[in-house]
């Protein structure tokens, strides 16, 4: 897999080609190579990645180009939807999937798991705040987290729902994401992009209450366990199917 005469990056160590080498995808490893080197991945982080199907809930939903390009380059991030993934893997948590817990358990969690959590969000994120106020005359109100990327140079808001998404809820972080943009973020900046993490998207709900030309708000589920890659490519043709009867 890696013959004398090829060159092997010094910034990764005999421990992360151990673990590369388990990997029989010519392509999937060298998506793993790239971000180990690019995102300077411990070997803890890098068993983790392949253990969530990083480059799966990356690749399926990519044209052959892209995929070739993931191999080539690691993951690129060029605007506000390659900041998402789907499903977000969430295992480090540690919650039952039967477990009852509040919109404020989860994100309690999260804090407390931050640093798992910016490696599940991927490269070029810093945390700003949880909770962060925001005041419109005199009403206050509180996105659960911000962050901010520094590759896309934007502010990233991310609300956390359990259930299905709602109108309303699409109502509420398309507001934060107005206000971040209007408010917040500098001129230099790129626009502020909202995600909706939820236990259940509903993507004709969030079709017909975004404008067509949205790019900044996007929906998305997560799971508290490890997906096998059979239920990828489940989740991925139901989402193709969802996309073919809203006439996408």
């Amino acid at each position: 897999m890696y013959p004398i005469w090829k060159t092997v990056s010094a910034k990764s160590s005999w421990s992360h080609y151990l673990e590369l080498l388990k990997v029989d995808e010519e392509e999937k490893r060298n998506f793993y190579l790239q971000e180990t080197i690019n995102s300077q991945w411990s070997v803890r982080e890098l068993q983790r990645q392949k253990n969530s199907l990083l480059y799966e809930r990356i690749a399926l939903s990519k044209d052959k180009e892209k995929v070739l390009e993931l191999a080539q380059k690691g993951q690129v991030l060029r605007e506000g939807k390659d900041l998402v993934k789907d499903p977000f893997v969430l295992e480090f948590l540690d919650i039952k999937e039967n477990t009852k817990y509040l919109e404020s358990d989860l994100e309690k969690n999260i804090l407390e798991h931050l640093k798992e959590f910016l490696l599940e969000l991927g490269k070029g994120f810093m945390f700003v705040g949880s909770q962060v106020r925001i005041t419109m005359e005199e009403d206050h109100f509180y996105p659960d987290l911000v962050f901010y990327n520094r590759l896309l140079k934007c502010f990233v808001i991310i609300d956390l729902k359990i259930g299905k998404i709602t109108h309303q809820d699409i109502g509420q972080i398309q507001m934060y994401v107005n206000y971040y943009d209007r408010e917040v973020k500098n001129v230099d900046e790129n626009k502020t992009v909202g995600i909706l993490l939820s236990t259940e998207k509903n993507e004709t709900v969030v079709k017909y209450t975004l404008p067509e030309d949205n790019s900044s708000i996007f929906a998305s589920e997560y799971r508290l366990h490890l997906p096998t890659e059979e239920e990828l490519i489940e989740a991925v043709e139901e989402e193709k199917k969802n996309l073919e009867l809203n006439g996408e």
